[in-house]
């Protein structure tokens, strides 16, 4: 769903809804597709930015209005009119910050009380790998077709950082390594 000054499409468009606590990189993920950059629109009754993203797949092409929370899902929850006639939504995490992975389930019952029985995808955001398959997955959810498939990589911008490889490299050892340890139970609140 555009807003009501956003040009419309003659071809499939959904309101794709993005949430998830402040900071894990939301905004970033949504501007990593070049497409969409030039005709966002802002609407501060609400306090949302509005991206169209247009894919391109074997069965035509696809738009994504991505609704983009303008940071206000730092002062609280997100009123109602960002979730309404939502027809997907990414739920996103910091892969590199517990606390947001914690407040997945609030996320998520805030939006399936607005809107039932939506496709959502679980995000752990923080790098450019993958970048597609969130959008990929709800493609093929509200198509109805597990065989939809995209026939041209959306246009990336470069990333908005420089890493030099040594320094990637550690990451990745760390990454390894993290995910060798055990996880603690659930009431286990010493990684706070």
């Amino acid at each position: 769903m555009a807003l009501p000054n956003q040009q419309t499409v003659d071809y499939p468009s959904f309101k794709l809804v993005i949430v998830g606590d402040g900071g894990t990189g939301k905004t970033t993920f949504v501007k990593r597709h070049l497409t969409g950059e030039f005709e966002k629109k802002y609407e501060p009754t609400i306090g949302v930015e509005v991206h169209p993203l247009d894919f391109f797949t074997n069965c035509g092409k696809i738009r994504f209005y991505c609704w983009d929370t303008a940071g206000q899902e730092k002062f609280g929850g997100l009123r109602d009119g960002y979730y309404i006639h939502g027809q997907c939504a990414i739920i996103m995490f910091d892969v590199t910050a517990r606390l947001t992975y914690k407040n997945v389930p609030t996320w998520h019952r805030d939006l399936c009380r607005v809107c039932e029985n939506i496709p959502i995808v679980l995000c752990g955001n923080k790098s450019n790998y993958n970048f597609e398959k969130p959008f990929l997955y709800l493609a093929r959810k509200l198509a109805g077709d597990p065989n939809l498939h995209f026939v041209e990589s959306p246009a990336l911008a470069p990333p908005e950082v420089q890493i030099d490889l040594a320094a990637q490299q550690q990451h990745e050892a760390e990454l390894a390594a993290a995910a060798s340890q055990p996880l603690p139970d659930d009431d286990d609140e010493s990684f706070d």
